[in-house]
């Protein structure tokens, strides 16, 4: 089975549906509900989809689907050394060196699932998209 990081812009894709890049990340979720792939976020994501999402529903929507994605996926830990070595990375946004980490943080990773693949240009893992993921799960 892979282990799939997903960036928090693949997870807004869906929870937004911003079509058409929704289509690809809800069939991960698929197979991830059918148990063919484990998706992970950090719990970082958590904070910034809500604060994104927030604007277009109310805290109470905004809960049920946060659940619904914690019922999904697994939660990754932001810890200290975690931000720490985002501190110290060569990454020019913040955030996602806090992504990078974390996914590091998990030895069994396969990959991060991210739309913004020039973000991660100094990755040791691999780098997908939502459709590269999905060709690799079908593959």
């Amino acid at each position: 089975m892979k282990n799939f990081f997903l960036d928090t812009n693949v997870v807004i894709d869906i929870l937004a549906d911003r079509t058409p890049f929704s289509v690809y990340t809800a069939k991960l979720f698929d197979y991830a509900e059918k148990g063919k792939v484990k998706l992970y976020l950090s719990a970082l994501s958590y904070s910034n989809i809500y604060y994104i999402i927030k604007k277009t529903c109310t805290h109470k929507e905004m809960v049920i689907m946060l659940k619904d994605l914690e019922a999904i996926t697994q939660m990754l830990d932001v810890t200290k050394s975690i931000v720490s070595k985002s501190l110290h990375s060569e990454f020019k946004d913040f955030e996602d060196a806090i992504q990078y980490h974390t996914a590091l943080s998990y030895k069994k990773m396969d990959a991060i699932v991210t739309r913004n693949g020039k973000d991660y240009k100094r990755s040791t893992m691999a780098i997908l998209t939502p459709e590269e993921a999905l060709s690799v799960l079908q593959g």
